[in-house]
């Protein structure tokens, strides 16, 4: 990982395309800004992971099964 200190306004660029600018900063919480093109998806990463779980609750073998049967 790799961890960068960066103070209210300033900024990083990822890829060319995306910029990750700190809007303001209170306390312990950091607010911040993300510009990427449309086709990039961005999650929290708790919503990313729930995204992924129901993923692989709809690739379980039962419902693998089920779909077979309607073929």
């Amino acid at each position: 990982m790799l961890a960068l200190s960066r103070k209210k306004n300033e900024a990083l660029v990822v890829n060319n395309d995306i910029e990750i600018t700190i809007l303001d900063i209170r306390g312990d919480q950091v607010k911040i800004g993300i510009s990427a093109p449309k086709e990039v998806p961005i999650y929290r990463k708790e919503i990313y992971l729930q995204i992924q779980e129901a993923n692989q609750d709809a690739m379980n073998t039962e419902n693998l099964e089920a779909l077979k049967e309607l073929f």
